[in-house]
């Protein structure tokens, strides 16, 4: 135990915070630790984990992608173009036809990023005002509701009715969310590829002296995580059963703010997925406080704000020597 507290302190860390955040919830309101309640939260933030699983591994390679939500929309709107030319698909097209444009998506970002050294955050910036201005230019703003039943229709996992008649369920986007969180974790701890990620993140130069391809990482890197986009819009298609253009935008920083707040190093070299996992449920889990306490929305963000001061002040504490302190006492 005390090795593993060693090891990643970060994930301890927010380990810590929230089990504490979901204690004091469950003594504040009686909804929360409801299987209802707890299915919702998966459910509800299943696509951001989706997104968070992508930018990890971004980040972990030195860069950064503000763009990724944007190429969500621009995914969703040209599948529905792509399923109808086709004649509808299913899901098995859908994932590629989402996939393949989503890692088209994240080229785009890739090859100003190697190819004229330009830093990420410019290039996504740019790409993330110029994505959305062609998809609002083109749709004006249209919403898609004409898609295909497939696609619209409830995949349900799992469901169970609970006393008070309320319905506990788990639907398809969870089930993807864990493919997706288990796919990164395959990439970035179990193949040469995701030590190569770390190593060029950590260190650009001594990456490049040890032979790693630098464009290689670069463009695996936005590929994976315009994988990831392109995957979580299809599923937020399918959640809300329409195409907006403009819905998924501003969800981007929430999903940076909590990949950060798990231990990805804005600098590179450094992350997880369970820190990922931890980040995104402990800012879901804040939100979802906040609505069954009745407390104003526009509080969420000087809350989430306050507890991601709170974990990153805490990085001083040294856990690990209170767990070895510990074990050695007993």
């Amino acid at each position: 135990m005390a090795r593993f507290i060693r090891n990643h302190p970060t994930e301890m860390r927010l380990s810590i915070v929230l089990i504490s955040l979901c204690v004091g919830l469950s003594f504040a309101s009686e909804s929360f630790f409801t299987l209802p309640n707890l299915t919702a939260l998966l459910n509800n933030n299943a696509v951001n984990l989706i997104w968070a699983a992508g930018l990890l591994v971004v980040l972990i390679a030195g860069g950064i992608d503000i763009s990724f939500a944007v190429a969500a929309s621009i995914v969703q709107y040209l599948a529905v173009y792509v399923f109808s030319a086709i004649g509808g698909g299913n899901w098995l097209i859908g994932f590629l036809v989402a996939g393949g444009l989503g890692i088209g998506l994240g080229f785009i970002n890739a090859i100003p990023i190697h190819h004229f050294r330009i830093i990420s955050i410019v290039v996504t910036i740019s790409t993330f005002n110029a994505f959305f201005g062609l998809l609002m230019f083109f749709t004006s703003g249209k919403y898609l509701y004409n898609l295909p039943d497939w696609w619209t229709g409830r995949v349900v996992l799992f469901e169970r009715q609970v006393a008070d008649g309320t319905w506990a369920e788990i639907t398809l986007p969870v089930a993807v969310m864990v493919a997706a969180l288990a796919a990164t974790w395959v990439l970035i701890r179990h193949t040469t590829t995701g030590r190569q990620l770390y190593a060029f993140g950590d260190n650009p130069e001594g990456a490049r002296r040890l032979g790693i391809n630098i464009g290689l990482m670069q463009f695996i890197a936005f590929a994976w995580c315009g994988l990831m986009a392109g995957i979580g819009g299809l599923m937020q298609a399918h959640i809300v059963q329409e195409v907006v253009p403009n819905a998924l935008i501003g969800r981007e920083l929430d999903v940076l703010a909590a990949v950060v707040l798990g231990g990805a190093r804005l600098g590179g070299g450094r992350g997880s997925v369970l820190g990922c996992v931890l980040g995104v449920l402990l800012v879901a889990v804040t939100q979802n406080g906040l609505n069954l306490l009745g407390i104003s929305p526009f509080a969420f963000k000087m809350v989430v704000g306050a507890i991601i001061l709170i974990a990153i002040s805490t990085s001083n504490l040294n856990l690990a020597g209170l767990a070895a302190s510990r074990h050695r006492k007993d």
